[in-house]
């Protein structure tokens, strides 16, 4: 036996019977050759990590805009982040803890720079709409690769296309990477507000605290162990009532405090003007972008290819490319 064949032998015997074994997958667009080492989803694990549009994520914002920190959250670690929350229930809800990984690396590759104000600004540019998740399933099947895409499984694609939003994961892995990801960016979201002096932990509603914790890690934790608790060996992930209704209470209050209020209001405005400007510029100079882009374009319609473009851009790209096209370049005065 390979050694990929001994780890799939390890799933069938190990996994729950609701788990997506690796060797039951159904499947890539484009058939490869089995490897000796890895298994379907850890081959898949292994594309996402090693892509462009994953590296990208380091310069790309996930709340706060441009942070001078060092301890800020970008939206690469936030992947991670989900990463390792969404390992933590698969494992211990005996599912394919590479298939939840996979899943979650991958989530967020076609997200905008500037983060949901990006994702606003091409929402309403586009005629057909926006939406990252959609973006990240287009990124790992058309867009990195050369235009070839990375041939990811099924599952992953699946996954990586309902982590949010109204359609809903079709295996448990992914429900885990769904979950994961609220987990995660409520509580970084929130260590981060306090962090930067927008929230005092005076403020924060101790009604939901006081049901979830009072540290980051306490509320993580008892996020968590409650959604295993109330889904071992069920078809569907799910919380309790009381911790779900102090979550979604944690929710709102971030929504209200953080997300939403007038403190972003400034720089959100900058944000969607410089999006704004660099789409209105591209649909006009279609042949000044990137090759790729460009027969994106001719094949798929000029929004399109500005749109891809435009989404693939780090925070400080988009900014940089929106100074040399827009402000003035100082000259020497002899």
């Amino acid at each position: 036996m390979t050694i990929r064949e001994q780890l799939e032998a390890d799933e069938a015997r190990r996994l729950s019977p609701l788990a997506v074994q690796s060797a039951k997958s159904r499947g890539r667009e484009r058939p490869l050759e089995s490897c000796p080492l890895r298994t379907a989803f850890q081959r898949d694990r292994d594309r996402i990590i090693h892509c462009k549009s994953f590296r990208r994520l380091k310069f790309k914002t996930q709340v706060f805009l441009s942070p001078e920190g060092d301890h800020y959250r970008t939206r690469l670690t936030h992947t991670l982040e989900v990463a390792q929350v969404a390992r933590t229930l698969a494992r211990a809800l005996r599912l394919n803890e590479d298939l939840a990984e996979a899943i979650a690396l991958g989530h967020d590759l076609g997200h905008t720079p500037f983060g949901h104000i990006g994702e606003r600004s091409l929402d309403e540019l586009m005629p057909e709409g926006f939406r990252h998740n959609e973006q990240s399933l287009r990124v790992v099947d058309m867009l990195e690769n050369d235009g070839a895409g990375l041939n990811l499984t099924w599952e992953v694609r699946d996954g990586i296309l309902c982590h949010s939003g109204r359609q809903f994961p079709a295996t448990l892995e992914g429900q885990c990477v769904r979950r994961a990801d609220r987990i995660a960016y409520l509580n970084h979201d929130l260590d981060d507000a306090l962090r930067g002096g927008i929230l005092k932990p005076f403020e924060l509603p101790a009604d939901c605290l006081k049901i979830l914790g009072k540290t980051h890690g306490e509320r993580i934790n008892t996020m968590i162990l409650d959604i295993v608790e109330n889904s071992m060996d069920k078809p569907e992930l799910s919380m309790s009532p009381l911790v779900q209704s102090a979550m979604d209470g944690l929710r709102d209050f971030m929504f209200e405090r953080v997300y939403r209020d007038s403190w972003r209001a400034a720089e959100e405005a900058r944000c969607d003007h410089v999006m704004k400007g660099l789409f209105d510029y591209y649909m006009h100079h279609p042949g000044e972008m990137p090759e790729e882009f460009v027969l994106i374009g001719y094949r798929d319609g000029s929004a399109c290819g500005v749109c891809d473009y435009l989404s693939c851009m780090t925070d400080r790209y988009a900014v940089r490319t929106y100074q040399q096209l827009f402000i003035p370049a100082s000259f020497p005065v002899s």
